[in-house]
């Protein structure tokens, strides 16, 4: 996409050569860093240069397109219309030109350099192990970077080019410029501390779970708890949150397989099975999508695909 723009797209008197295009990269990044910090001195900063020099780059960068992509007055005060275009077509080619160069640099040397960017929910979490031991023994030059975030958050982040790929809920189309990549579905279980009158059974009906004072993460769980017009006494935003409220005593909980992982050995918090309903969630991959696609995404899809193929990659 990257080569495909500047080959059509840049004027004759552009003056397009090894240093216009690495200075139009840059000018890009500043841009970008910029819209996303929404404060000059903060996007200078870590950009590692003077304000008076981004400000600089981007009136270039303005120049450079013909038109206008930063309301300016005493601060920043916001994107033009054409601004908001510009920021998605930087995101996309700085992110095509890393994947480029990556992709060059890992040929020189003889296998993936770079880093792999990967969001996870917090129920995934006990299986980035499996993942990173089997993409670093494969890739032992690239490096992995692993964000404990939300479903909606991963989506977010692929869309705008911040993350190669997540851990996540499956619910509906995937988001743009991604696949998803299923791994599987997922029950819900009853959580309570032992000295609930639930604990002695090994099931609890669904019927009798919903009619606890219930506290549960943000998610699928309490998505499909909505659905359904039951509201929980308590959200939070991660498990961590949840397994706090269930040791207090006071609430009982609706939670994914995933977990049993935060438990410790002989914990005063149980789970129990849900006999006669509860949520069932599709847990997968959400990769981001290019064409060419990125060596980083291509080689952590073949690492999941690895995985599951010999049964390792299983859940919790």
């Amino acid at each position: 996409m990257y080569s495909w723009i500047y080959r059509n797209h840049v004027p004759r008197n552009f003056g397009l050569g090894q240093r216009g295009c690495s200075m139009l990269i840059r000018h890009l990044d500043f841009f970008v860093t910029l819209a996303e910090e929404e404060h000059f001195g903060r996007a200078a900063e870590l950009c590692g240069v003077s304000q008076p020099a981004l400000s600089l780059a981007i009136r270039k960068l303005e120049e450079d397109l013909g038109a206008t992509l930063v309301l300016r007055g005493k601060r920043f005060m916001g994107l033009t219309a054409e601004g908001q275009k510009a920021l998605a077509w930087g995101r996309q080619i700085l992110a095509d030109y890393g994947h480029l160069r990556d992709d060059l640099v890992g040929r020189r040397k003889g296998g993936l350099t770079g880093r792999l960017r990967l969001g996870v929910i917090a129920p995934a979490m006990p299986l980035v192990p499996l993942i990173s031991a089997r993409f670093e023994a494969r890739n032992p030059m690239a490096r992995i970077a692993i964000r404990l975030m939300s479903s909606p958050d991963i989506a977010t982040a692929i869309r705008q080019f911040d993350l190669d790929g997540g851990l996540t809920w499956l619910e509906g189309r995937a988001p743009a410029n991604s696949f998803a990549q299923p791994l599987w579905s997922e029950r819900a279980l009853f959580a309570c501390r032992k000295d609930h009158p639930f604990a002695p059974d090994p099931s609890v009906p669904w019927r009798d779970a919903v009619t606890q004072p219930l506290c549960v993460a943000e998610g699928a769980i309490a998505a499909y708890l909505e659905t359904r017009h039951i509201r929980p006494a308590i959200t939070c935003t991660s498990l961590d949150g949840v397994l706090a409220h269930l040791r207090a005593g006071f609430w009982c909980g609706i939670v994914p397989t995933g977990f049993r992982a935060l438990l410790a050995p002989g914990d005063e918090v149980v789970l129990r099975d849900l006999d006669d309903g509860g949520p069932r969630m599709q847990l997968g991959a959400t990769l981001m999508k290019r064409d060419p696609q990125s060596p980083m995404v291509q080689a952590l899809q073949d690492c999941i695909a690895s995985l599951t193929q010999d049964g390792s990659l299983t859940p919790p």
